[in-house]
C-alpha cells in the first residue's frame, strides 16, 4: 500500500502519537576533538529512573540533521523500549566546527565511535547492548564506526547507500564525471584554507544548481525541508565522497548486521555486494517497491525497518 500522498499527516499522526504515549526527548551535548555535538535523546514512554536499557545510536542520509529521518527513527526505537540517541555531525545542524556542512565520511565515522563512547556513559544505557542503526549515506560509516569496536553489539543498515568505485562513475557521469567532480572539490578545498568556503544550495524545487534539484524529500517542506535542515552542501564534500568506498568495509565488519533495502531504493547493487562480503552474523530483508525517500517517512515503511532491526537487536541483546 503507498501512502505518499499522506505522507506528511503520517508522519504528524507518528509524532504526536510518540509525544502523547510520554516519550522523553533530551536536548543532550558531547564532545569530539574539542568540538561540542548537540543530540537528542529519546527515552521509552515507560522508562523508570535507575533502570539501563539498551541502547541504539541512529544517524541519517548525506546532508542530514537529527530532526529528519534520523530523529524519527530513534523516536521508533524508544516506542520499541530502547534508548535512543540522535545528533547532528560536526560542521551540521546545531554542532559545532568550524568547518561546515561538509560530507566527509571519514569525519561522520570518527563522530559516530564518539557518540558510542559518549552512550557508554549515560546512565540510562546498558553499556554492554549498544547498538547502531544508520540510513543511507551514514549506512556506511555506521558500518566502519562499528568494526572493531567494543562499544557495539551490532547495526542495522535501513536504505543502505553503498558505493564503490564503479557504483561512483555509474551514478555521477562516468571517470570523466567524478574526475570533474574531484577537480571542484580541490578547489573548494583550497578555497576553504583561504577563508572562502564554497558552498551551494543543498536542495531546492527550483534551482537547478543544487545538489539535489526538484529531489523528493529534501525539496518538500512537509517532509525533509524543515526550517532546522541546513540546506547546505560545501563543495570541498566531493572528493571525500567519491573515493569512499562502503562496499569494501563489509569485509572487515565483526558485528551481527541487518540490512533492511528495496530494489526500488538507492543503489540496491551497493548493498548487494556489501552483503556478500560479509561473515558471520548477517541477514537481509527486501522489501518490495519501497523507494529511498518512503524509508526515510512513510509511517508503513519506517514502522516495517524500525520493526526487522529492533527484532534483530533485541535477539543480540539475549546473547549478549
Amino acid at each position: 500500500m503507498r501512502l505518499s500522498t499522506l505522507t506528511a499527516i503520517g508522519v504528524a499522526l507518528l509524532h504526536s502519537t510518540a509525544i502523547a504515549a510520554g516519550i522523553e526527548a533530551r536536548p543532550v551535548s558531547f564532545q569530539n576533538e574539542g568540538v561540542t555535538l548537540a543530540g537528542t535523546l529519546y527515552l521509552p514512554a515507560d522508562y523508570k529512573p535507575g533502570e539501563k536499557r539498551p541502547g541504539v545510536l541512529v544517524t541519517g542520509a548525506w546532508t542530514s540533521i537529527k530532526e529528519q529521518m534520523s530523529g524519527l527513527y530513534a523516536e521508533e526505537m524508544a516506542e520499541r523500549g530502547f534508548v535512543a540517541l540522535a545528533f547532528d555531525f560536526r560542521g551540521w545542524g546545531q554542532s559545532g566546527g568550524n568547518i561546515r556542512f561538509k560530507e566527509d565520511p571519514l569525519a561522520k565515522t570518527d563522530d559516530i565511535m564518539a557518540a558510542a563512547d559518549y552512550m557508554t556513559t549515560l546512565p540510562e544505557i546498558d553499556a554492554s547492548k549498544i547498538t547502531g542503526l544508520g540510513i543511507c549515506a551514514s549506512a556506511g560509516y555506521m558500518a566502519a564506526a562499528a568494526s572493531g569496536n567494543p562499544d557495539f553489539t551490532g547495526i542495522s543498515l535501513v536504505a543502505p547507500w553503498l558505493h564503490d568505485k564503479a557504483i561512483v562513475e555509474q551514478v555521477y557521469g562516468g571517470a570523466d564525471g567524478v574526475s570533474r567532480l574531484i577537480t571542484t572539490s580541490r578547489e573548494a578545498e583550497e578555497a576553504e584554507r583561504s577563508g572562502q568556503p564554497r558552498v551551494i544550495v543543498a536542495a531546492s524545487a527550483d534551482d537547478s544548481t543544487a545538489l539535489m534539484y526538484q529531489i523528493p524529500y529534501y525539496t518538500e517542506s512537509s517532509r525533509g525541508l524543515i526550517p532546522q535542515y541546513d540546506n547546505k552542501f560545501n563543495l570541498a564534500s566531493w572528493e571525500p565522497w567519491l573515493t569512499y568506498d562502503a562496499v569494501a568495509i563489509g569485509d572487515r565488519l565483526d558485528k551481527p548486521t541487518l540490512v533492511v533495502h528495496s530494489e526500488a531504493a538507492a543503489v540496491p547493487q551497493g548493498a548487494h555486494a556489501f552483503f556478500a562480503r560479509l561473515h558471520g552474523d548477517a541477514s537481509e530483508i527486501w522489501l518490495d517497491g519501497v523507494t529511498q525517500f518512503d524509508f526515510y517517512d512513510n509511517p508503513e515503511d519506517v514502522s516495517r525497518a524500525a520493526d526487522a532491526a529492533a527484532a534483530h537487536f533485541e535477539r543480540i541483546n539475549k546473547g549478549s
